[in-house]
């Protein structure tokens, strides 16, 4: 039982299982961290610097436990704090000149909620500036609405990090609205952030001349982090008001300490500052032990932090240099260091690397392959995810520093040849064999576009999902080497943290010269997912896609596979300010064409012929059931076996419309799969089960197989024990133009799923109505799309089967086994009819 995921945050908890970095650890020294399994690890992570001499430093628990020995009270207040007061004094005079007081707190938060109180007390004004991409604290900024001098609220207003002149035109376009100017020296969960040289102390000036106190947060980057022992020496200024937590604990004790100048300090704020454990005596104590260790030596421990993160930065920058796919930037100085992974879909076009960069899921997936396969902890930043960062504790040695480096240069080349199989291995539970693995291209298949921004350009979204696990390998073909358990538990693992995601775009040019741009849009989940996980989830998951799609700017979202399923046919989707449509209707049309060219090929009458049409009471089976009912002898319309009765009286309702719309082929309704199939000369299947309803066993000598399903309702091994019969995958169109889509979707360029291809249409006409949503599409909508096909210049792609294209040698073969199968003359089982090159 996981307690922490269960009892404190499920949320972190889930997480960290799911890139299994839930590890308990039961034993820290110095760098070290061992887990309950016994095994080491190297901590390069250091509590967020935190843990400035790494794990139970001794030093500090001899501070602590002469409390315990002296018998010393931790809490007695009011009276005057003797351990606060040494602490205060100490602080006061190693820190930058000119501060004359020390507010103790209970943790960094509450040291920035105390600095900003001050700053508005000191000032009688009410508004703080913070600046883009700063972390100060994981409460909101400042004080309550009734601690306010002006009577208001708090109101916080941001600028860019690092740039003078739009601090100076807030502070110029507020006069007298600002108490503080609140600013890191280096920026920590920003991305390891620096500013140009020169900008705090010329910051500092705009401040003071806008009459704004200036707060700088030192909490992750003082006490010796940056290689001096406050940042903020480097710049040469002493700040109003200056911030420390994290280190000032020596690892062991939460403390904070807020020092201030007589200009930030005023009688109404120390006469209601108050805490009820700050300034204890085990805090402080614990905070003099660490001072006492961070200036032993005239500071050596500091200054070899300084010589120490510079060697390591070179070092990290040689790395850059050599995997520039893989590492956009070294930043930071001394031992707070963060490396900004560049990998995108232009980088690494065949690889998931690029698509997990964009989502801002690789930084995290590096820190778990270098946790799990290298046995050191890293972790990334909060408000940059695509940032690591490297903290380790300031006693960290140069051998260890090595360590770091060579477990780096490992994880970087797989990241920068895109080997997102080596990166995940350990998630899959697979070890994999010593030698090469694919490597994507250097540059895209195609240039990628981008839309044009003109009104006379269409824009349409597509939305796709691996319809099994294996299909996963489409996506990034490195994950050739994992079966389909090992897929399985990957899915498992980053299903739930995984957002919708571009992986492809295309621009679509019509005969008639009207262009349309897409996006194509992937829900990260299987179709046994989205099946088995409840019908609110599936829907709120693809909800989002199609919000993605929206707010990029698609205009109509054409819905693949089981998204339009789990959506009831687009019917869930309509009030999200977006056309939508499922594609239904050219997919219809598309299986018409194909069941015609297969049947003409191999000299099948359909109206000689008994045709069955398995889901008859769904969107496609019902219209395509329609359409066919106009040149069949015999229609076979087959529903849901597990709900008999309710299919039955549906199958009615179709052979009824078919009847109204003036066909009167003959009728059979039924739900045995089994016996329609044995009596069908032409097999439609058009349902969302995920079963194998056709199999050799149960199928016609001789037949012609449509399946429509995805995934297959058909066995793949019909190939190899049925040669007599023809299997076609129906709805596989030719694009006009075959254009690049920007992703593998297992066809030859310039081919796509007749769905697809109707929401390309839809997007050329500009025609930005819900169509095909439902399970009753209208005739009408069908001939609409026949004509838009022919007048765009879409078209059936020449029959495919088992994904691939049927070639001359294929309809021989299956000719041949055909007029065995039927005892017919060769000549009599088909040959007719158009060839292969009559589709391009």
């Amino acid at each position: 039982m996981d307690r922490f995921g269960t009892y404190v945050n499920p949320v972190i908890g889930q997480l960290l299982q799911r890139l299994e970095m839930d590890k308990r650890f039961v034993r820290g020294e110095g760098c070290f961290l061992w887990d309950e399994e016994g095994r080491r690890y190297v901590d390069f992570l250091a509590a967020y610097g935190a843990l400035p001499f790494g794990f139970n430093p001794p030093e500090v628990w001899e501070a602590i436990r002469s409390v315990e020995r002296a018998q010393a009270p931790s809490f007695a207040q009011p009276s005057s704090l003797d351990a606060a007061g040494e602490l205060a004094q100490r602080l006061i005079e190693l820190a930058p000149p000119g501060f004359r007081t020390v507010t103790f707190t209970n943790s960094g938060t509450e040291a920035i909620q105390a600095a900003i109180r001050a700053c508005r007390l000191a000032t009688g004004r009410a508004r703080v500036l913070t600046c883009q991409g700063g972390y100060h604290g994981r409460a909101p900024l400042g004080a309550p609405p009734g601690w306010s001098p002006a009577g208001s609220a708090l109101e916080t207003n941001q600028v860019p990090y690092g740039d003078l002149e739009a601090l100076e035109a807030a502070l110029r376009a507020n006069p007298e609205a600002y108490a503080c100017f609140v600013v890191e020296p280096i920026q920590g969960e920003g991305g390891i952030v620096e500013p140009p040289a020169g900008y705090l102390a010329e910051a500092q000036r705009l401040c003071r001349e806008h009459g704004v106190l200036m707060v700088v947060d030192e909490i992750q980057t003082g006490l010796g982090r940056t290689g001096r022992l406050f940042a903020c020496e480097e710049a040469g200024i002493t700040p109003d008001v200056l911030t420390l937590a994290k280190a000032l604990g020596g690892g062991l004790m939460p403390i904070g300490a807020v020092l201030l100048t007589e200009a930030a300090a005023c009688p109404a704020y120390f006469a209601t500052q108050a805490s009820t454990f700050a300034g204890g005596t085990l805090a402080c104590r614990a905070g003099l032990a660490t001072l006492d260790l961070l200036t032993r030596n005239d500071q050596e421990l500091v200054r070899e932090v300084a010589r120490k993160g510079a060697r390591l930065k070179a070092q990290l920058e040689a790395l850059r240099e050599r995997y520039p796919r893989a590492l956009a930037a070294v930043r930071g100085r001394g031992f707070m260091l963060g490396l900004e992974l560049t990998p995108t879909r232009a980088s690494h076009p065949q690889s998931l690397v690029g698509i997990l960069g964009e989502q801002g899921l690789l930084a995290s997936l590096v820190a778990s392959y270098l946790l799990n396969v290298e046995g050191i902890r890293v972790a990334t930043t909060l408000n940059r995810a695509n940032v690591l960062r490297v903290e380790p504790p300031l006693t960290l040695s140069e051998e260890l520093s090595d360590q770091l480096v060579a477990a780096l240069d490992r994880v970087l080349s797989l990241v920068d040849r895109g080997d997102t199989a080596g990166l995940v291995a350990h998630l899959a539970g697979v070890e994999l064999p010593e030698g090469p693995r694919p490597v994507v291209q250097a540059v895209p298949a195609a240039p990628r576009v981008q839309p044009s921004g003109s009104p006379e350009e269409g824009r349409f979204a597509f939305l796709v999902h691996p319809l099994t696990l294996i299909n996963y390998r489409d996506y990034d073909p490195s994950f050739a080497v994992f079966d389909e358990e090992a897929l399985g538990r990957l899915a498992r693992r980053w299903s739930d943290i995984m957002e919708p995601m571009v992986v492809g775009e295309t621009r679509i040019e019509s005969a008639t010269g009207a262009v349309a741009y897409g996006e194509f849009v992937a829900v990260p989940r299987t179709t046994e997912e989205l099946l088995t996980m409840p019908r609110e989830q599936a829907q709120a998951e693809v909800r989002r896609a199609v919000e993605l799609a929206r707010d990029r700017g698609a205009r109509i979202v054409g819905l693949g596979a089981y998204t339009a399923v789990v959506t009831m046919g687009g019917l869930g989707l309509t009030d999200l300010g977006v056309a939508i449509t499922t594609g239904n209707s050219y997919t219809v049309i598309s299986a018409q064409e194909a069941i015609g060219l297969a049947a003409e090929r191999l000299g099948v009458p359909l109206n000689q012929a008994a045709v069955a049409v398995v889901g008859a009471t769904g969107s496609i089976g019902r219209a395509l059931a329609l359409l066919l009912a106009a040149e069949a002898k015999q229609l076979i319309l087959v529903g849901n076996q597990a709900h008999p009765q309710a299919s039955l009286r549906r199958l009615k309702r179709v052979a009824e419309a078919a009847v109204e719309a003036g066909h009167q082929p003959e009728f059979e309704l039924t739900v045995d799969v089994d016996a329609a199939l044995a009596a069908a000369d032409v097999v439609v299947t058009a349902t969302s089960s995920t079963l194998e309803l056709v199999r050799p066993e149960n199928v016609k000598a001789g037949a012609i197989v449509c399946d429509m399903s995805r995934p297959p309702n058909v066995a793949a091994r019909m190939q190899a024990e049925r040669p007599d019969v023809l299997v076609i995958d129906g709805g596989v169109v030719e694009v006009p133009g075959r254009p690049y889509m920007g992703f593998n979707f297992g066809f030859e360029r310039g081919l796509a799923y007749a769905c697809m291809s109707e929401t390309m249409m839809l997007a050329l006409e500009q025609h930005y109505e819900h169509t095909s949503l439902g399970s009753e599409l209208p005739l009408a909508t069908l001939e609409m799309m026949r004509n838009l096909a022919a007048k765009h210049g879409f078209r059936l792609a020449w029959l495919r089967s088992f994904d691939r294209p049927l070639s001359e040698a294929d309809w021989q073969r299956v000719q041949k086994a055909r007029a065995e199968a039927l005892g017919l003359h060769p000549r009599a089982a088909g040959g007719g009819g158009p060839r292969q090159g009559a589709r391009g």
